[in-house]
Parts: C-alpha cells; structure tokens; sequence
C-alpha cells in the first residue's frame, strides 16, 4: 500500500491545525504551524475565498484520513464497513479508526504520535494478548491486553516510558511499571477527542 513520505507539517499546515503528526515536536516552539500559519505552496498566504460545501466536506475527510495517517482507499473501506453496521456511520467510523493497534498504543503513551506507533508495531514491538502483533491496522477489542515485547523492553524508548506520566482515555488502562495497557471497553463517541466532524465525511461519501 502506498504511504505519504512528504515532510508532516505540510500536512498540519494544509488543514490549519496542528495533526500531532511529530509527537513532542507539535508541543514546541519549533512547530512549523506557529512559524508559518498558512497554508503551504506558491500561493499559501493569498487571500481565502469562501470554501463550498464541498470544500468543507473534502477538507474534512482530509484531516481525518492525516490524523489516523491513512490512504484513500483503506479509509473508503472503512467508511463502507461503518456505513454497513448498525448506528450512525460516522461515529461507527471514528471508533472503528480508534480501535486500530497503532493508535492504541498511541493512546496507551507508548508512542509519541500515532506514526512513531506504527513504526513500532510493524517492528514487531508489541504482543496482544500474548501473541506477536505487527499488522498496525489490526483491531483491538474490549478485553485485549497490549504488551511491550520482553526484548523490546530493555530499548531506552521504553524505558523512559516507566518514568512518564500518562494520561489515556477512559476506554484505556495501562499500567506502566508493565509496560502493558489494556482495553478495557469499546471507545464511545465522547470517549474520542479527535476534532473531526464525522457528519461531513457521511456527506461527502452520500453523495
């Protein structure tokens, strides 16, 4: 599957909002969207004309697609998959991108943003309930213990890890000493602080 290599804050600075696409990064002064709060190209500071319906719906899937760092195809599927189950299709789609094992252990504090979380797991870096797990598009489900490898955890990564303080959502446990997190519920929609419309992302695709 392709995959965007161009630089992250392209990105950030595309959709005018900080994605947390570089972990500790985004929470600095070296953040390229506080240096340069517009968009990026030849004509990124020009004036902003008034986006259609359609621009705010596109715009919208965009940022969703960036924040969980997915190509177009795979989302559609998975909108197609959300749209199929019972309940409203977009808050079926948030949860069905929450419940990934990439941003799992992003949301576990394993990982500083949900790409270093990818990275890791396609390393081969986590057990989930006890078996080796290297899909980060694998799905987690409420139950499923999420472990650091044994050989993983002697990594200075890992270790700092121990010495942090974590904050997780409420769908979340993680006990850190363990270098373990366990989902303890399926995500709900107010369990989810991701800042995306889901209702414009059903409007584009219902068209």
């Amino acid at each position: 599957m392709s995959r965007y290599t161009g630089p992250s804050c392209r990105l950030c600075r595309r959709e005018g909002q900080k994605l947390f696409l570089k972990g500790e990064r985004c929470y600095s002064s070296k953040c390229a969207l506080e240096k340069r709060a517009y968009a990026p190209g030849q004509h990124g500071q020009g004036r902003k004309a008034k986006m259609s319906n359609y621009g705010l719906q596109l715009r919208e899937k965009q940022k969703a697609k960036r924040f969980y760092g997915i190509q177009e195809t795979q989302f559609h599927n998975y909108f197609e998959k959300a749209a199929a189950q019972k309940g409203q299709a977009g808050e079926n789609l948030l949860i069905m991108l929450e419940t990934r094992l990439d941003n799992a252990v992003f949301r576990m504090g394993f990982a500083s943003s949900r790409k270093e979380a990818r990275q890791l797991v396609r390393h081969g870096h986590f057990v989930v309930n006890g078996r080796k797990q290297n899909i980060p598009s694998f799905t987690v489900k409420a139950g499923d213990v999420i472990k650091v490898k044994e050989k993983s955890t002697s990594s200075p990564k890992f270790k700092e890890i121990r010495d942090m303080a974590i904050s997780t959502p409420s769908w979340i446990t993680v006990d850190v000493d363990k270098l373990e997190g366990k989902v303890v519920a399926m995500p709900r929609r107010e369990d989810i602080d991701t800042p995306v419309a889901e209702h414009l992302i059903v409007e584009l695709y219902s068209k």
